[in-house]
């Protein structure tokens, strides 16, 4: 299945509901206007070096073929941006080759070594015949990397070097572009709460202090886990977890028939990282539960303060979004090197929101995005503990069992065929459903300990 839309019209009759009785318009006036944060520079890549042409046959010449295509960015300053990634024309193209940046440090106006980019990243990415895919506005991508505040690079990309000329993987896709994101600056501390609330429209006005009707629509998908407008969740123990999942079933659940919800952890909220609504498309896609959580590495570095996590979210977002062309941040959830997690794709986090993180298996299953690469660098245990909480947490609201077996259909991918049924653990790592390297060897390794935790969490014998 497909997954389905659950309209703005719908969504935006909830945040309606949720609002308190609007106060005189006056009381608008002094509430600063929601400025979209953030910026993305796209820059094309051009041939760089010397051709190498050596033609067979020609008298002097060698019968080396021609050396392999590499193209660039020469260094140049640029506005300031924290996120790298290069992106192409055809989403279906491979990039078989290398791909390295450096930067120079807005701080201390120092360029870094060079830095190498992961570019097998297309299994980052919605099913093969979902909408999402069938856009036209994705594009191939590498994965992004972080670098930090900057305002100068140098690119280059080099194809494959062991592999025939005459072999496509051997030339680098067309309409290469160095991405540039900057992530803007920080939304402000304080939470709206809802009140002195006015009316607004989908253009931008304000429903509440400090909310586009983007903002409420995406608030309200987390209504009554939280107030309209919250900047986070809460985390609850176990028994009130219980007992906010039945208020919030709206009499479909009971205590009874699910007793193994783990202890809600804390949330931050879109709103709380600072999520440009309006990039997104407007409706949320759901899809029909959730049987399993795919785990994952971000791959763009582990060069990151705590306290940069949202920056690193909002840059992450805009590159899926506007970069890569898909319809919203991919990953369901994400959780930092000090175990703070947030709020991924929109549509609410109790939700079975349809992600784009696991090629062939997003139908009912949920993506966790560890932010860092842990191919050879070991997960922070407070990372590692956070996703046992949170899938304890929202495992548990769809009564699975982190320690046991689960069977998903393929939608397609290089591991399995489209249509068959794949047993899979019910907390899996991105490998597990595609030949990929994430979530990354080190991580990887935590899931079997992560499933144990999980279950005691949800008080499982």
């Amino acid at each position: 299945m497909r997954g389905f839309l659950a309209s703005s019209i719908g969504v935006a009759t909830a945040a309606a509901l949720a609002l308190p009785l609007a106060l005189p318009t006056p009381a608008l006036a002094e509430t600063v206007p929601v400025t979209p944060a953030g910026s993305t520079q796209s820059l094309p890549l051009a041939p760089v070096g010397p051709a190498v042409d050596r033609s067979p046959g020609v008298p002097g010449m060698s019968a080396s073929p021609r050396g392999p295509e590499t193209q660039g960015l020469t260094a140049r300053e640029v506005k300031t941006f924290s996120l790298v990634g290069v992106v192409w024309d055809d989403v279906a193209t491979q990039l078989n080759g290398r791909v390295q940046v450096r930067t120079r440090s807005t701080r201390t106006a120092t360029w870094s070594d060079w830095q190498d980019v992961e570019v097998h990243n297309s299994e980052h990415a919605a099913d093969p015949d979902a909408v999402e895919r069938g856009s036209g506005r994705v594009r191939g991508a590498t994965a992004p990397l972080w670098v930090g505040e900057s305002d100068g690079v140098e690119v280059r990309v080099q194809a494959e070097t062991d592999a025939p000329a005459t072999r496509a993987g051997s030339r680098l896709p067309s309409g290469m572009r160095i991405e540039l994101v900057d992530p803007g600056a920080a939304p402000p501390a304080g939470p709206t709460d809802g009140k002195n609330s006015g009316p607004g429209d989908d253009k931008g006005e304000m429903v509440a202090p400090g909310l586009t009707m983007e903002m409420a629509e995406a608030s309200a998908a987390n209504v009554p886990h939280a107030q309209l407008g919250a900047n986070e969740i809460t985390e609850l123990n176990k028994a009130d977890s219980t007992a906010d999942a039945v208020f919030a079933s709206d009499g479909e659940l009971t205590a009874a028939a699910a007793p193994y919800i783990g202890p809600r952890p804390r949330i931050v909220t879109r709103k709380g990282w600072g999520a440009d609504e309006s990039l997104r498309e407007k409706a949320f896609a759901y899809t029909n539960t959730v049987k399993a959580a795919f785990v994952h590495h971000s791959a763009s570095g582990n060069n990151y303060a705590c306290k940069d996590a949202p920056a690193v979210l909002r840059s992450l977002y805009r590159y899926h979004v506007v970069s890569s062309g898909w319809r919203d941040f991919g990953y369901n959830f994400a959780v930092d090197k000090c175990g703070t997690v947030y709020e991924g794709r929109a549509g609410g986090v109790s939700k079975p929101v349809l992600g784009a993180h696991t090629m062939g298996f997003n139908t009912d299953s949920m993506g966790v995005a560890v932010l860092g690469t842990f191919t050879n660098s070991a997960p922070p245990a407070a990372a590692v503990d956070a996703v046992a909480r949170l899938t304890a947490w929202k495992l548990g609201l769809f009564g699975r069992d982190p320690r046991a077996k689960t069977t998903l259909k393929s939608g397609g991918g290089n591991r399995y065929p489209k249509g068959r049924n794949v047993s899979m653990n019910v907390i899996s790592g991105h490998r597990d459903g595609f030949a990929t390297e994430c979530p990354g060897k080190k991580l990887y390794g935590k899931l079997p300990t992560t499933r144990t935790s999980s279950a005691r969490l949800q008080g499982r014998p």
